[in-house]
């Protein structure tokens, strides 16, 4: 059996450090086999298009949230010695969009590209640029390949209708499952999965949330592997941080 952690998205600093610290812990623990984020690990307020030309894009503060992302990932590598895949997303696509808008002439400079800005490859970590096959009929991507649904879940399953796999997905912070299957004589003949594995924001510090609200969750998820049978399983982190696995709860 082989088991893949799937981060969910984190967009620091805005970030929970409680349940960030938690989720890295019960990595240490329990030794997965591999670990995959989602995306949107960072968030990059200062070059977002709801920044243009107001105080935030002149706020300096480019390289103080790099380098917190650059300790996540050391972190994240001191705790988890096998492979880890981070897919690009709609946030830490950002920088690659303020060049191609505003500085295109420093467009193609690998210093400027976001694997480079937290050092991926000093930690042997994979950027994946497309959606892939993390396990066996079972795609990774970000969430924002297609249509968004208000259900858990629903965006997930949206891309799995359009692409003819099961998908694991981010970006709707949201924390579900659901699925597609049909039988034909008591003999299943379609099977996929939509899973959306929330996320592991501070959602008090997510200021653009009329009223501070949202139907999100946090939590990540997990697939564990028996050659090509596949099973999801959505990881709710409770309001204390805390969240059981296995029967065994985690976190203080």
């Amino acid at each position: 059996m082989k088991r893949i952690v799937v981060l969910s998205d984190m967009q620091i600093p805005y970030h929970d450090k409680r349940a960030v610290r938690n989720v890295l812990s019960f990595i240490r623990q329990t030794k997965p086999d591999a670990v995959a984020s989602v995306g949107d690990d960072l968030d990059f307020p200062m070059i977002s298009r709801w920044t243009r030309g107001m105080a935030g894009e002149y706020a300096g503060n480019m390289q103080k949230h790099v380098d917190a992302g650059r300790r996540f990932f050391a972190s994240l590598r001191d705790v988890h010695a096998g492979p880890i895949d981070v897919m690009r997303s709609n946030h830490t696509d950002r920088p690659l969009q303020y060049l191609r808008l505003h500085a295109p002439g420093f467009l193609g400079y690998e210093e400027l590209t976001y694997p480079a800005m937290l050092r991926f490859k000093d930690h042997g970590i994979t950027y994946r640029e497309r959606p892939w096959e993390i396990a066996p009929g079972w795609l990774l991507a970000h969430g924002d390949e297609g249509g968004q649904n208000r259900t858990p879940g629903g965006t997930a399953l949206g891309l799995a209708r359009r692409w003819g796999y099961s998908v694991i997905c981010g970006h709707t912070h949201k924390l579900g499952l659901q699925h597609d299957h049909a039988t034909l004589g008591g003999r299943i003949i379609k099977a996929r999965y939509g899973f959306e594995v929330g996320n592991l924001m501070n959602m008090k510090e997510a200021g653009y949330l009329k009223a501070g609200a949202a139907n999100w969750n946090q939590g990540f998820g997990l697939l564990d592997v028996d050659g090509k049978r596949v099973t999801p399983v959505p990881v709710l982190i409770h309001p204390n941080g805390t969240f059981d696995v296995d029967g065994k709860t985690y976190g203080v």
